[in-house]
């Protein structure tokens, strides 16, 4: 780390035309300063899609998210929302994150019926290109891989493409018009979608040698669906589970409940874990007539890794949450019938590697939980055991990758689930999509695009102090009455036109750069005394992060020391208030957002 003098970024002041910059200050500056685009999988361009929104140009902002991720009213859904983890409305004193799945959904609900797809197409390039699986990893890819210009076919074993979005999600979060009606967008452009088929070694099936001489490339995205055993002790530890009448793997009753197989659940139900799928089996359980239901965790409700709403939906339709407890064991009747569940107390221990406290169960404490169905959902592994093709496998036996996104075989990639284990919908998508440049690039030779930051001058401040005040817009739903009525009745309505530019408006538009020429400011302080936040310093120097990047601000109070009046843009909040009382004019306000570009011959 070096330090250099405060001057302008690169991006000078004073330029009044757009221009594109790969400069590592540019570049750095968009993912330290855009911390939601930044923690997005996709790397959606949130700012800008937000302020289509309060611009009610709906369409745009559909374009603009499906730049990114090209599923964008399922995930303006199903979203698992790491971008509202790190947005910066939502940083201690800032009040709470903008809802930033919940504009997603907006740009889809609200754009108009005529509203007409864009697409950027190269030309054919006479490369055939096979897809394994057509979950959303297999489907974004598959996209990318065709705009490319590849001939792309897509090899689903279901009847219906989407992978666990078709087969794994409840339909009243996510409705499979809409699924179907993004899922046809995406592989509208040639791609070849044959369903039924399955991919593997038994007879009747695709081995993976044949789509290898028949390809020139071949994708492997078959996801993460086989469920992890449940961990119990005694003689349960090693105990075939499907002998046990009254038992189901979360992923696979939700998967049958989908292939339009009648589930059925006892009045008591117990659901076994913490994630996303447990949440869904435990709601689907009242839904077919459960009396009690109950989510079991091994730490605590605050440590679920999921959206907080949903949390309360579920609680909302009378599921209970016990945490704190390990399952150690089954009590059945003499049919083999389950009557309960033995589980120990735990206390909690230090923290894993993966970020998750570790459960540490106390000796002596266990007891019995009386139930009729146990669902479990712990978690889900990945299945090597369909490839006749030997791959490198990590500890975890998940498919090990080389920097172009290729497995230990030349000419097969693999991308989503079946790469990092189970994740979560954005996550794939924006795995699916890196894949499909690494793959492009490797069946031409060459990179065809590279990413650069697109810097445009703006002439006004786009947002006002008192937009910092508008509270978080809570996501109408419906009465408990109505959705538990139907299996198919959406429980989230969306926001209507004045709850979205509201919820819009909080945004802090964090791609806008602000920037002080020193070569112009007079050092007058009139903007330092106007902000409403320690966001305009004095700074002697800044420092050089190895990448090239700025980092930390070098802040000084000795007069002989400064050599800027320098914005941190880390701490604005875009509120214009220092451009608006600048005397000297020498405060510009420019958007920097990523794109890309061609990459010529």
């Amino acid at each position: 780390m070096v330090v250099a003098p405060a001057v302008a970024l690169s991006g000078d002041a004073s330029r009044r035309e757009a221009c594109v910059s790969d400069d590592p200050r540019d570049l750095g500056w968009v993912r330290q300063n855009i911390p939601c685009q930044t923690a997005c999988p996709a790397g959606t361009n949130v700012p800008a899609y937000i302020r289509s929104i309060v611009e009610e140009q709906y369409g745009a902002s559909y374009e603009i998210n499906r730049e990114a991720n090209v599923l964008p009213g399922v995930l303006g859904r199903i979203c698992s929302r790491p971008c509202e983890a790190k947005c910066r409305h939502g940083w201690p004193g800032n009040g709470e994150a903008v809802a930033i799945c919940h504009l997603k959904r907006v740009a889809a609900d609200l754009k108009d019926a005529s509203h007409r797809i864009t697409e950027r197409l190269y030309s054919p390039t006479g490369k055939r290109v096979a897809i394994v699986g057509a979950g959303p990893a297999g489907v974004s890819a598959a996209h990318d891989l065709s705009l490319f210009g590849h001939d792309v076919v897509m090899y689903e074993r279901e009847e219906r493409p989407g992978g666990m979005l078709s087969y794994g999600i409840p339909e009243f979060r996510l409705p499979r018009d809409l699924l179907q009606t993004e899922l046809h967008n995406v592989l509208r452009l040639g791609v070849q979608l044959r369903t039924g088929v399955a991919v593997g070694n038994a007879p009747g099936q695709t081995p993976v040698s044949k789509l290898l001489a028949e390809f020139d490339a071949v994708l492997l995205a078959t996801g993460c669906v086989h469920p992890a055993p449940l961990p119990l002790k005694g003689e349960w530890e090693n105990a075939d589970l499907k002998d046990v009448k009254g038992i189901e793997y979360g992923l696979d009753f939700l998967v049958e409940m989908h292939r339009g197989v009648n589930k059925t659940v006892g009045r008591r139900v117990a659901v076994l874990g913490a994630g996303f799928t447990a949440l869904d089996c435990a709601r689907v359980a009242v839904r077919l007539g459960a009396e009690e239901v109950t989510i079991h965790l091994r730490t605590g409700e605050e440590y679920i890794p999921v959206a907080p709403e949903e949390i309360f939906e579920c609680k909302r339709e009378g599921i209970r949450i016990k945490g704190l407890r390990s399952p150690m064991g089954l009590q059945v009747d003499a049919s083999g019938q389950l009557t309960g569940v033995e589980f120990a107390v735990n206390r909690l221990g230090g923290w894993r590697e993966s970020g998750r406290r570790i459960a540490i169960p106390i000796e002596g404490s266990e007891f019995i939980e009386p139930c009729d169905t146990v669902i479990v959902a712990i978690g889900q592994q990945t299945f090597n055991g369909f490839s006749d093709v030997p791959l490198e496998v990590d500890r975890w036996k998940n498919v090990r990758l080389g920097s172009d996104g290729m497995t230990s075989h030349q000419g097969l990639f693999a991308a989503g689930d079946y790469v990092s284990g189970a994740s979560t919908a954005v996550q794939a998508v924006g795995h699916g999509r890196e894949i499909a440049r690494r793959m492009d690039a490797w069946l031409m030779g060459r990179e065809r695009r590279r990413q650069v930051v697109r810097i445009e001058p703006v002439d006004l401040p786009l947002r006002e102090r008192a937009d910092d005040f508008i509270p978080r817009q809570h996501m109408p739903t419906r009465g408990l009455g109505e959705r538990k009525q139907s299996m198919a009745c959406e429980v989230e309505t969306g926001y209507d036109r004045q709850l979205a530019r509201e919820e819009a408006k909080r945004c802090y538009l964090c791609n806008l750069r602000y920037q002080i020429d020193v070569d112009r400011c007079v050092y007058c302080r009139a903007c330092i005394e106007v902000a409403p936040r320690n966001c305009i310093k004095l700074v002697g120097g800044v420092e050089i992060g190895a990448d090239g990047s700025y980092g930390k601000l070098i802040e000084t109070k000795e007069w002989n020391k400064v050599g800027a009046i320098w914005i941190d843009n880390n701490e604005c909040i875009r509120c214009g208030a220092c451009f608006n009382v600048c005397p000297v004019k020498c405060i510009s306000i420019s958007r920097c957002e990523l794109t890309e570009v061609e990459v010529g011959p």
